[in-house]
């Protein structure tokens, strides 16, 4: 009897948005492997029996997304960046062990290497907007790369002193309302909020007083360039948008199941892209 391919999921609610099936697709063909990546549309209340009987539903591993995070990495034995990160976006079976790292964190600082190489040259101040989940990655990732003073803007302040508390002083937590003063210190500004998504409210800043050697990063990647991201172009500055991160945050997993280690290439890219134009049309 042949043995049945491994095979791997996305777990969310919802799910149907995710755009990782056609990545990992994308490398299972590539690579020719006898393997299957899915979707799992698995509601909250119900994730921690779904994770905790993984190899019962045929999986190897899967990848985590809102609103599970937190719980895939209370429900395993998670690796060093993950507790630090305080969420898992990544899981896999080893043995009967199941383990959980955040590739978020490598995702999007391998994002930012590829597209902008030097950025972090002479780096000393970041500004990161949001204090939630992908802000703890994104500060983390940061952190390791040595940058010395990352401002968190956050509307509710409490929020942005929590990371302060995780990452240390390096962190300095932020009003909202004083965005604007921070602006002209700031190499490398990101947003991690949701502003500006579709579906969602705009995110009105002013970026007029970035320095123009400054970086502009959004991990929106819907739309692809946000009004983030269009105002910092039309002002000549660098910007890395939200899809490369999405593309390299799914390397770490698929090595993880499958033992091959994929490359990010600017034709798997133009494959999503054209995805997602697709449903912005």
């Amino acid at each position: 009897m042949p043995a049945k391919p491994k095979a791997a999921c996305v777990i969310g609610w919802p799910v149907e948005h995710s755009r990782s099936p056609l990545i990992h697709g994308y490398w299972i063909k590539q690579h020719r492997l006898d393997a299957e990546y899915r979707r799992e549309a698995v509601p909250p209340e119900k994730f921690a029996d779904f994770v905790g009987h993984l190899a019962e539903h045929g999986y190897v591993g899967a990848n985590v997304t809102i609103p599970n995070k937190e719980a895939a990495r209370a429900l395993s034995k998670a690796d060093d960046r993950a507790e630090r990160v305080g969420a898992a976006n990544t899981l896999w079976l080893d043995g009967a062990t199941l383990r959980s790292t955040n590739t978020d964190v490598e995702g999007f600082i391998n994002n930012l290497d590829a597209t902008t190489p030097g950025w972090n040259r002479g780096l000393e101040t970041v500004v990161v907007l949001g204090a939630g989940g992908t802000a703890r990655a994104v500060v983390y990732g940061l952190s390791e790369r040595g940058v010395s003073w990352i401002h968190v803007v956050n509307r509710t302040l409490e929020r942005a002193k929590a990371l302060s508390d995780a990452f240390g002083p390096r962190v300095h937590p932020v009003r909202w309302e004083e965005l604007g003063g921070l602006m002209s210190s700031a190499g490398l500004l990101v947003n991690t909020t949701s502003l500006g998504m579709a579906g969602a409210p705009p995110l009105k800043i002013n970026i007029s007083k970035l320095p123009a050697s400054a970086v502009v990063a959004d991990v929106v990647y819907a739309p692809l360039e946000t009004a983030l991201l269009a105002a910092a172009r039309a002002r000549g500055l660098r910007t890395v948008d939200g899809l490369g991160m999405l593309l390299h945050q799914a390397v770490g997993g698929f090595e993880r199941w499958f033992g091959v280690r994929p490359e990010v290439t600017s034709e798997l890219r133009a494959v999503v892209e054209a995805d997602l134009r697709r449903d912005q049309a």
